[in-house]
């Protein structure tokens, strides 16, 4: 049997860099066995609820004319906004076709909302997905969000590569057994 742990180092990554890991396994990432094997989580014995996942992103522009030119609908590739919320829709539906170890989800909801900054040239992109299933949306509302951001970077990146996107983060996580809740 394979076991990505035990034949290859093991790095962590955090806010330093990479670092080398214990080659001990751990149980306490869901998706690795005790013996060292990644696996997809067995939801098959648990309840199906309500869930909602919320995950924010911040498209920041480098100044006020960049960001007063995404308001214009009239741009060479068009409408940013629209093409955004399709691509972030879109994006959460694909969720499971994206990150090998999720689970095809029953996606009950999906928007992605804008909210413009004008004093801090940004936007805050926040993706709302639900589902009424056995294990939650988060990763859903991640890429999401995330491919809403990168478009509206890809149809403003003509006027400027000094776009960022920042802060992709969970804010809101209900159903199941713990809910998360941080503003």
């Amino acid at each position: 049997m394979f076991s990505l742990l035990t034949k290859f180092p093991s790095f962590v990554f955090n806010r330093f860099g990479y670092q080398f890991a214990s080659s001990s396994s751990s149980s306490t990432f869901s998706h690795i066995t005790p013996d060292g094997n990644i696996t997809m989580v067995d939801i098959g014995e648990k309840k199906s609820t309500q869930r909602q996942a919320i995950v924010e992103a911040t498209v920041k522009f480098p100044d006020s004319h960049t960001f007063q030119s995404y308001f214009n609908i009239t741009t060479k590739k068009g409408d940013a906004r629209l093409c955004s919320k399709l691509a972030g829709i879109l994006a959460a539906k694909r969720t499971s076709d994206l990150i090998p170890l999720c689970h095809q989800l029953p996606l009950s909801h999906i928007d992605i909302e804008y909210e413009h900054k004008h004093e801090e040239n940004e936007v805050l992109v926040r993706c709302i997905c639900s589902t009424n299933y056995q294990t939650g949306v988060e990763m859903e509302a991640m890429v999401g969000a995330t491919i809403a951001a990168v478009t509206i970077y890809d149809m403003c990146k003509a006027l400027s590569k000094s776009i960022e996107i920042r802060n992709i983060r969970l804010v809101e996580k209900t159903g199941g057994k713990s809910s998360i809740h941080s503003k």
